[in-house]
C-alpha cells in the first residue's frame, strides 16, 4: 500500500487561492511544520532537559510535477468543466495538469498505447476496453487506500466493471442515464401528443406525427471519429434490454464463444431491423448533416429546440448540446423514459467513464485519488452548470455516481436521473462497451454502413461476430 502523499484539506485551498487571485486579498502562504526536538541529560544529582522548536516549510511532494490526461469529452462545456476541476485541485498542490478531448479518443488510445507513448491518465468509457489493457499489463492498479474509497463511495455495480481479476484499476466519476427521449413538452400538449408508454405506444405516435405533418425524430450517429456508428449501438442495447430482457442481454453481452449469442442471433438481427424501420420511415427523421450517418449527435440540440424535429432519443449528457439559454422542464426541453415492450419490465440502459492509470508516478496516483473524491464530483458539477449558463435550473449533463456527492448541487430534473439510476430493478451497462474492442470498433462500421443501407442486417451482424476472441 503507497503512504497518502497530499491531504484533501488542501483542496479548499484552492477555493481560497481562486478567490484571493479574484480579489484584493494576499495570497496564502506556504503550509509550515513545527519540529520539536526534545534533549534530556542525566546527571547524578538532576536530568536537564532542553526543548528547541523549529518551524520550517514542509515539502510538498507534489510541487512542480505535472499529469497529462486524455479522454473523449471534448465539448467546450464538458472539456472546460473537466480542466476546470482538475485546475483547482493543481493549484492546491503547485503542479499542473492539462486535459486533451478527442471524439477519436478510442482510435487514437489504442495508437497510442501500442506505440508505448499512453497518457499518464486515460478516461475510459468502455470497461471492455479496461479490462483489455489491464490483462495487458498496460494499466496501474490503484493503490489499497484508493481501491478502498472508490469502493466505499460508489455503487458496486459500477465499480465492479472497473475491478478486473480482483484488482481495481478503474474509477466511475460520471455516471449516464441512456434511456431517455428528450421532446419538449408544450409542443406535445399543442399537438394533442402525449407521452408513450410501451414500444407500440412509440411507434403509433411516430406514425401519427408523420400525418399530422411533424418529423418525429433527429437522429444523428456521428461522432466526428472512429466511433461513428455508438449512437445506434445505444438503441440496439437498449431494445435488447425491452424486447428480451436481462438474461438474454446478458448472453449477448458475453458472445457466442463465451457461451452466449451472437449478433446473427435473430434476436439481435430483428433489433437491427426494428431500428432502422424506424428511422427509414418516410419523413420520419431529420438529419442536420444531410443524412444521419453524417449528422453528429450533438447537433440535434437546436432542431429539438426549435421544433424541428418532436424527439431525440440520447443519454442525459445530451443537456450539454443545448444552447446556454435553454429552459429545461415542463415549460421548455424535458425527457420522458423510453419505454419498454411491457410495463412489466422497466430496464435502464447506462454508462459512464473510468478514469485508469498508465503512468506509475506519485503524482498520477495523486490525481486518480482526487478524481475518487466527493469535492471533485461537487467542483465538475459546479463548473459544468456554470459553463451551461450558471442559473440555478441550469442542467449541466454530468451525473456523478458517488455517494457522498453533494445532492442540491444537481436541479431536480437531474436527482430524478439519479434516482432511476439508483432505484432501476433491471439495470445494465452499455453493452457494446463491455465487449472486447475488436467486436466493439466492427459494431461501430458495420452499424454504420447498414443505416447507410450500405449492407443488410445478416450482412452486419455477420461482420461484427466475425471479431469475438
Amino acid at each position: 500500500m503507497r503512504r497518502k502523499l497530499f491531504s484533501y484539506g488542501a483542496f479548499l485551498l484552492a477555493f481560497a487561492m481562486i478567490a484571493a487571485a479574484c480579489g484584493d486579498s494576499e495570497p496564502a502562504a506556504p503550509p509550515e511544520t513545527v519540529i520539536v526536538t526534545e534533549t534530556s541529560i542525566v546527571t547524578e544529582t538532576s536530568v536537564v532537559t532542553s526543548v528547541v522548536t523549529e518551524t520550517v516549510v514542509a515539502e510538498n511532494p507534489l510541487a512542480g510535477t505535472s499529469v497529462t490526461v486524455f479522454g473523449p469529452e471534448s465539448s467546450d462545456t464538458e472539456a472546460g468543466a473537466f480542466q476546470a476541476a482538475l485546475d483547482l485541485f493543481a493549484a492546491a498542490n503547485d503542479m499542473s495538469i492539462s486535459y486533451t478531448g478527442a471524439r477519436d479518443f478510442s482510435d487514437q488510445i489504442n495508437v497510442q498505447v501500442a506505440g508505448g507513448n499512453p497518457p499518464d491518465i486515460g478516461i475510459l468509457p468502455q470497461p471492455g476496453k479496461l479490462a483489455d489493457f489491464a490483462r495487458n499489463g498496460d494499466l496501474v492498479a490503484l493503490p489499497d487506500d484508493v481501491t478502498e474509497l472508490v469502493q466505499s463511495t460508489t455503487p458496486e455495480g459500477l465499480w465492479s466493471l472497473g475491478n478486473v481479476d480482483g484488482a481495481q484499476y478503474g474509477i466511475p466519476t460520471k455516471a449516464d442515464l441512456k434511456s431517455l427521449v428528450w421532446y419538449r413538452p408544450a409542443d406535445f400538449a399543442a399537438k394533442g401528443y402525449t407521452v408513450p408508454e410501451s414500444w407500440d405506444e412509440l411507434n403509433t405516435l411516430t406514425d401519427t406525427m408523420i400525418a399530422n405533418g411533424d418529423t418525429p425524430w433527429c437522429v444523428g450517429i456521428d461522432s466526428g471519429g472512429g466511433a461513428t456508428g455508438w449512437p445506434f449501438t445505444d438503441w440496439t442495447e437498449d431494445l435488447m434490454l425491452r424486447f428480451y430482457g436481462g438474461d438474454v442481454y446478458d448472453q449477448w453481452v458475453m458472445g457466442p464463444n463465451n457461451g452466449g449469442i451472437g449478433f446473427s442471433d435473430d434476436r439481435v438481427v430483428a433489433v437491427f431491423d426494428a431500428i432502422r424501420n424506424l428511422w427509414d420511415k418516410p419523413a420520419g427523421t431529420y438529419a442536420a448533416g444531410g443524412t444521419i450517418a453524417t449528422t453528429l449527435f450533438g447537433d440535434n440540440g437546436p432542431p429539438l429546440q426549435d421544433g424541428t424535429c418532436m424527439m431525440h432519443r440520447q443519454a442525459n449528457f445530451f443537456a450539454s448540446f443545448f444552447p446556454a439559454e435553454t429552459v429545461y422542464g415542463p415549460d421548455g426541453v424535458d425527457v420522458f423514459y423510453f419505454p419498454p415492450v411491457t410495463a412489466d419490465i422497466q430496464p435502464v440502459l447506462g454508462g459512464g467513464v473510468f478514469p485508469v492509470a498508465f503512468q506509475d508516478r506519485p503524482e498520477v496516483l495523486a490525481v486518480m485519488e482526487y478524481m475518487a473524491t466527493a469535492d471533485y464530483a461537487n467542483a465538475r458539477q459546479r463548473l459544468q452548470k456554470l459553463a451551461n449558463g450558471g442559473g440555478a435550473d441550469t442542467v449541466s449533463g454530468f451525473l456523478s455516481p458517488h455517494l457522498e456527492a453533494d445532492q442540491s448541487l444537481w436541479t431536480p430534473l437531474e436527482q430524478s436521473f439519479l434516482s432511476i439510476l439508483a432505484k432501476a430493478e433491471l439495470f445494465r451497462f452499455d453493452g457494446s462497451d463491455n465487449m472486447p474492442t475488436p467486436v466493439n470498433a466492427e459494431f461501430w462500421r458495420s452499424a454504420t454502413a447498414f443505416v447507410n443501407g450500405d449492407i443488410d442486417a445478416a450482412t452486419a451482424t455477420a461482420n461484427i461476430d466475425a471479431n469475438w476472441p
